[in-house]
């Protein structure tokens, strides 16, 4: 009976062995606080979240300070990260969205960039009047994020 025992186990051991997944999960308002500046989730619908390698996630409460831990990370511990739609509040992954600097539109930690689908979204958003200048992932990377630099 001990040696079902051990083979059950050993192979349930090897069953959560599989691939990590790299799924967002749900910010949990009540809990979750930025990797970054330390602060409340409670404006989720501008929040970021990285999920590590390991599956271990993290969550941002602004575009910025997602980018910021990114900018200090070894690029092999990323396994993939999100941000929210500005229009949709779903979640995007940061390397499909297209990003707007609009320096008139609030923000959590005021970095003032929005993610959006595609370029189209974010030239339709621009389109409706509003100020700002689109921007690509790789701009984010360098970018001046003004009081934050």
């Amino acid at each position: 009976m001990k040696k079902w025992t051990l083979i059950a186990m050993a192979v349930m051991a090897l069953a959560g062995c599989g691939e990590t997944d790299f799924t967002p999960r749900a910010i949990e308002a009540e809990t979750d606080i930025c990797a970054v500046c330390n602060m409340s989730i409670t404006h989720e619908e501008y929040a970021a979240q990285l999920i590590e390698q390991d599956g271990d996630h993290l969550v941002f409460d602004d575009l910025g300070c997602l980018i910021k831990h990114i900018n200090e990370m070894d690029e092999a511990e990323i396994g993939a990260a999100f941000i929210k739609d500005a229009q949709t509040n779903e979640w995007l992954n940061i390397e499909r969205a297209a990003y707007v600097y609009a320096p008139d539109e609030w923000t959590p930690m005021s970095y003032h960039v929005l993610a959006f689908e595609n370029a189209e979204a974010a030239g339709r958003w621009l389109d409706n009047g509003r100020q700002g200048e689109l921007l690509a992932l790789d701009d984010l990377y360098g970018f001046e994020w003004g009081t934050h630099h």
